[in-house]
């Protein structure tokens, strides 16, 4: 998994239009890439276009795509990688031009934009009879892709987040290594013990991006990052506001973490694995980047999140799901099928990039990182909650990021930054009714 990919789950930006933008696809046609000469429905070869933003996840898909074709020998499919840069961006000018993929990857932020401006095809009247079953997938994430009560996307993975940690510095101090039973306090008093100014080490380092900080806490505090209804922002409540307190001290009260400034030098993720800071929260999508580097591989491991008030934390995951207006609607659903099946979530989980959506394949994934305690993560989808999103999450999301950014860097209190997100929130949710 490369830094772009765990960089999408970890910030989920949005970079596609407003709503209105994308409303105006619902009119435009998809077509496939470079199709056969017999069309649909059997009467000839196809090939379909699998669009996807992650090369190394993008070389795995390719060979499940071929194992498909193996078993359908009329249908080609070609993988389209688009760095996560570009992806959304593209997708938006291929769907107003006609030339989407026939399948590609839906994030949690954008799906209810791209489902309710009719570029995605809703896939409820295909389920009856069809080899999926919904009831195979981990709960949160079919109901992710569901939208107006009508499925639009087949579950691919999920994630969640815990806490890594630094094995060697963790013995160095002579500290116990986290377990399950750490709070909150437990973590602190470690991270005060762990930091030593003189040689350049942090006890955490607190990111600021929201699924690896606030989006994690304020549910065991007790809070909502957006209410249920999707109506209104959580934000300005007492609980959610502990939430983003409990990270804005560890950087400006404690003083155990990097400062906002650098961190923005120098990324968080190698602030850990530089061996500079000795815990992180950080998520599942993170084992295959740090097995990669070989400090981190050698002294990092993972226990779950210390507790607040009430177990919590939050999840995202990826949905494949399948154009509206493809050329190809057969063969795309042949395909879509087949990336739902048991077979091709455990190819997934047998390479190591994702923690598949599919119930009962998640020993895979632990099994191909032996190194590292991943079941950690698995046992945090019990008590994870869907990513926060709504209608337009673009109009919200990365403006209140950087609000919170300025609570990290001291320029606000977390309770005026958060008194702030709420009316960014709140704002934009009105203006999508």
């Amino acid at each position: 998994m490369t830094r772009t990919h765990s960089k999408t789950k970890r910030t989920a930006f949005i970079v596609a239009a407003g709503l209105a933008a994308v409303t105006t696809l619902a009119a435009c046609s998809s077509s496939s890439d470079g199709g056969g000469g017999g069309g649909d429905g059997g009467s000839g070869p196809v090939t379909i276009s699998y669009g996807v933003w992650d090369d190394t996840q993008g070389k795995v898909m390719q060979q499940i795509a071929d194992k498909f074709h193996e078993a359908h020998p009329d249908i080609t499919v070609k993988v389209q990688i688009t760095p996560w840069d570009q992806y959304w961006t593209k997708l938006q000018t291929a769907a107003t031009g006609g030339a989407a993929p026939d399948v590609f990857w839906m994030n949690e932020s954008n799906f209810a934009t791209y489902a309710s401006g009719g570029v995605l095809a809703n896939l409820s009247d295909k389920l009856d009879g069809s080899e999926i079953d919904m009831s195979n997938y981990i709960d949160i994430q079919t109901e992710a892709y569901t939208f107006d009560g009508s499925v639009y996307g087949i579950p691919k993975d999920i994630d969640s987040i815990g806490l890594w940690y630094n094995k060697a510095l963790f013995a160095a101090a002579g500290i116990a290594e986290p377990t399950g039973d750490w709070t909150w306090d437990d973590m602190v008093a470690a991270a005060q013990k762990l930091t030593d100014p003189s040689k350049g080490q942090y006890g955490i380092v607190a990111q600021s991006a929201p699924q690896q900080s606030y989006y994690s806490t304020i549910p065991q505090t007790g809070g909502q990052v957006i209410s249920d209804d999707k109506k209104s922002s959580g934000y300005d409540t007492p609980e959610a506001i502990k939430g983003v307190q409990v990270w804005v001290d560890l950087v400006n009260k404690y003083n155990v973490s990097p400062t906002l400034q650098q961190m923005t030098d120098t990324d968080a993720d190698t602030w850990f694995t530089s061996g500079k800071a000795a815990m992180i929260f950080e998520g599942s999508w993170a084992a295959a980047e740090f097995k990669e580097i070989p400090y981190a591989a050698e002294n990092a491991n993972v226990a779950p999140m210390p507790k607040l008030d009430q177990p919590g934390g939050v999840s995202n995951g990826l949905g494949n799901v399948m154009s509206a207006k493809s050329e190809q609607p057969e063969a795309a659903w042949e395909f879509l099928q087949y990336l739902g099946s048991k077979e091709a979530e455990t190819a997934q989980a047998d390479a190591g990039i994702v923690m598949p959506a599919y119930k009962g394949t998640t020993d895979s994934w632990v099994k191909a990182f032996p190194e590292f305690n991943l079941q950690v993560f698995v046992d945090a989808l019990e008590n994870s909650t869907q990513y926060p999103s709504s209608m337009n999450s673009a109009a919200w999301q990365d403006p209140i990021e950087l609000e919170f950014n300025k609570a990290w860097g001291g320029e606000l209190t977390a309770e005026q930054a958060a008194a702030n997100a709420a009316k960014i929130m709140n704002d934009a949710l009105a203006a999508e009714k």
